[in-house]
């Protein structure tokens, strides 16, 4: 009971177990070196640079022993870490060569670089740097520093030259002079027209939304980079202040809420010596910048959404391999989609003109759903591309005409044209087996991650003359990179976490993880509820025996799309889960329509509707649960929710009183018109033209509907849900005189990291639970050092 009671500040401290995890692996091009970040321990905060090698591990760059005084993140680079929840400090992101043989990282906004058979050594730049990115030779390094793109030469600390070489400098003599240590001539390439556009970085709703993370891409052969030109001055602008501080400003930021405009962005081929052109497209009608790369001959050098990395790449997996051919004319690829998302195109364009072509096009009645890594293309030229029936959403590999191939798998039909000219032999997955990302292509071979049952995920390959073959072993959720015949395979499974480095089909060696080991071991019960045999887990006390009395029952889900929580592995969450089972509670959670994973018919139930599908599978859930299981108590029930989990549990208590009895909603989105225009016009369209949708799913305008115990949680500080969803639904219940609790988390974002709040809010839920469903706990479990008074708080009935 000793361990169970000390998990909430365990949760904190460990960052919920992501400290000592090994992540953002990157692989060099001959498959020699595995490149990651990793902190010491799993309470140590600060992530170092490591390197894989010849089976063993080694540290490349650790920040303590970097000199230099600290510096404060730049707002762009905290901004980049708040959008991909980052939940370290140190070194967190890194770019390679194509060769694996020099890294180079920000810290602190300094300037970073490191060969792998040396030390480290800082780089002069011109300013605080965001998101610096090798060339593929090595030879360069881009990086954003106050919204401008700026290129350094690389030397070593002796001044010698770092990386490959190439017969000429396109950018001819340099005028600049050398700013020093580590830095040749430093080129300024694009420069803002004005403090609202910028140069090389995503647009919020890219990072958020579209899994876009970058915003410029060098060309294979390190003449020139595309680039992403960004303008937020149409975006309205927000105002967060700290109210716990006063005396400060508030922070303004441009979001775009749903309805309203976007940025207005834009891409351009930039060569070393300053010449751009514009790429041209209809942004008009093509507003979303979702992906962007380059090809080279017959190799996609740069990541679409999700899985990053390129030519110049950035922890992550490959979509691209070299170019069999010496003097194949790299060309941008970019894929664009409507602001319906009913429309997305791969187009290709002219570097010299910047003139584009239409490569492939995928449309849908209700949404187009961006599949990370695609577009994606082998060595020999053969297309990538997803395809959709109504149950499966496969991959289609799609092979140029002539080339002799006749390896090819029946088609099933799909949703769009294929490419124009291809005219070859198809291979397509088999119906059932649901694409989750292109992992990266190496060669003939593309990895990709699929599920055949949802709970589960697995790593894949497919190549001429080897067919389909699942790389992945045993139950679990497995992730991969790739290159140069080495595959490193990133498993969650019910034992616990392991990562495999395996070079031509075989296991060669392992990466190690110094994370905590929970001081409690989940115990789901996975099961398959209802007509529509619903993925859920049952999490009981691990001291409860059946038969001995009822329990108050918890739904603990997340249930909104792009997320599945019920899994064949051990995460956070199922810790979580456990640890309020053993608070004396049943806790069940389930993935109902609108989660991946079950094919695009599921996925998109929620189209028009992102509430009543998903609310009536979380009641089919809960009674099929508790006909199985007796002990589970239908006359106390309650749920509790972050972000879409929150405004899911506020809905239930709101529309299903008569099921839900309280409720705890964190960071619930209230009001829909509140949220960002790329994910919410997904589901519900334009408010101006589905204004019901938008106001039958809010719960802002239900308010009065509330008759049960609810506990609103909000973080003061979040840009991406913004606190006034929260204060704005807690007002209109107030005014109806519905009686609820509302806690604000000072200074905290989307998700909070202060380890006392994380700790204690834990706590203080469970102490709301029980008091609102007049359960008593089988331990202590009121916040620590919280009074009496306070943590006694809660709404009538």
């Amino acid at each position: 009971m000793n361990d169970v009671t000390n998990f909430p500040a365990q949760y904190a401290r460990t960052r919920r177990f992501a400290l000592g995890v090994p992540r953002h692996f990157a692989v060099a091009d001959d498959g020699s070196r595995v490149f990651f970040v990793r902190s010491a321990s799993g309470s140590d905060p600060t992530s170092s640079l490591w390197v894989w090698e010849g089976g063993e591990e080694r540290v490349l760059a650790d920040p303590r022993h970097l000199t230099g005084a600290p510096r404060a993140l730049p707002t762009a680079e905290r901004l980049r870490r708040e959008r991909a929840r980052e939940p370290s400090e140190g070194v967190v992101s890194f770019s390679i060569d194509r060769g694996g043989r020099i890294a180079t990282f920000p810290l602190g906004g300094a300037l970073w670089a490191v060969r792998v058979d040396g030390a480290p050594f800082p780089v002069s730049a011109a300013g605080p740097v965001v998101d610096p990115r090798l060339s593929p030779d090595g030879r360069r390094i881009g990086y954003v520093t106050g919204g401008a793109l700026h290129v350094v030469e690389l030397t070593a600390p002796d001044g010698t030259a770092v990386g490959g070489t190439t017969a000429t400098d396109p950018a001819g003599p340099a005028a600049a002079a050398r700013h020093g240590h580590g830095a040749g001539t430093d080129r300024l390439l694009l420069a803002p027209e004005g403090p609202e556009v910028s140069y090389g970085l995503p647009e919020y709703v890219a990072a958020e939304s579209m899994g876009r993370d970058r915003g410029f891409w060098w060309a294979p052969d390190g003449r020139s980079l595309l680039v992403a030109r960004v303008d937020v001055s149409p975006v309205r602008h927000v105002f967060i202040g700290d109210a716990a501080h006063p005396e400060r400003r508030p922070r303004a930021v441009r979001y775009p809420s749903a309805g309203t405009a976007n940025a207005d962005v834009s891409l351009h081929v930039v060569g070393l010596d300053g010449q751009r052109t514009d790429v041209c497209w209809d942004r008009t009608v093509f507003e979303y910048l979702v992906t962007a790369g380059w090809e080279d001959g017959s190799a996609l050098a740069g990541a679409g959404a999700g899985v990053g990395a390129g030519a110049d790449t950035g922890a992550g997996a490959r979509a691209f391999v070299a170019a069999p051919g010496a003097g194949a004319r790299p060309r941008p690829v970019l894929s664009v989609q409507s602001r319906d998302q009913r429309t997305l195109r791969v187009l290709t364009a002219d570097p010299d003109t910047g003139e584009t072509h239409v490569l492939h096009e995928r449309r849908d009645p209700a949404w187009v759903q961006i599949v990370p890594g695609v577009p994606a293309r082998t060595a020999s030229g053969a297309r990538v591309w997803p395809w959709e029936s109504a149950d499966t959403r496969g991959l289609r590999v799609v092979v140029p005409a002539g080339s002799g191939s006749t390896d090819c798998t029946a088609g099933h039909g799909g949703d769009g044209p294929a490419e124009a000219g291809a005219g070859g032999p198809v291979f397509e997955t088999p119906t059932g087996l649901q694409l989750d990302a292109v992992l990266g292509v190496d060669g003939e071979r593309v990895l990709f991650a699929a599920s055949a049952e949802p709970t589960e995920r697995h790593v894949w390959s497919y190549a001429p003359g080897e067919g389909l073959r699942q790389l992945s072993r045993g139950p679990g959720v497995h992730d991969a990179v790739c290159g140069g015949g080495t595959v490193v395979i990133d498993s969650r499974t019910p034992e616990g976490d392991t990562v495999t480095v395996v070079r031509d089909g075989l296991p060669v060696g392992r990466i190690g993880s110094r994370a905590e080991r929970p001081v409690l071991t989940p115990r789901p019960t996975l099961l398959r509820l209802g007509e529509r045999a619903l993925r859920s887990a049952l999490y009981l006390p691990s001291w409860h025996t059946p038969g001995a009395g009822k329990l108050p029952v918890l739904l603990d889900p997340y249930a909104g799309p792009a997320l599945r929580v019920v899994r064949r592995c051990h995460g956070w969450w199922t810790c979580v889960s456990q640890w309020l089972a053993e608070q004396g509670f049943a806790v069940l959670v389930t993935d109902g329509r609108g989660t991946p994973g079950r094919g695009p018919a599921w996925e998109k139930a929620v189209h028009g509707d992102v509430l009543t599908p998903v609310l009536d599978d979380q009641v089919e859930a809960l009674h099929a649960a508790a006909a199985e299981h007796p002990s589970l108590d239908l006359g106390r029930v309650a749920i509790r929710g972050w972000s879409f989990g929150g405004y899911l549990a506020a809905a239930a208590v709101l529309h299903r009183p008569q099921v839900f009895h309280a409720a705890i909603a964190g960071a619930a989105p209230a009001d829909q018109r509140l949220y960002d225009t790329h994910w919410k016009e997904r589901f519900l369209g334009h408010p101006d033209e589905q204004a019901a949708a938008y106001d039958d799913t809010s719960l802002v305008g239900h308010g009065h509907l509330l008759r049960r115990p609810l506990l609103l949680v909000h973080g003061l500080a979040d840009d991406n849900v913004l606190a006034a969803h929260t204060l704005r639904f807690s007002a209109e219940l107030l005014s109806f005189g519905r009686p609820h609790t509302v806690l604000p988390l000072p200074g905290a974002t989307h998700l909070p990291v202060d380890n006392a709040v994380t700790e204690n809010l834990l706590r203080f839920q469970v102490d709301f639970l029980h008091r609102s469903l007049n359960s008593s706990a089988p331990g202590p479990a009121r916040p620590r050092g919280t009074s009496a008074a306070i943590s006694s708080r809660e709404a009538a009935p």
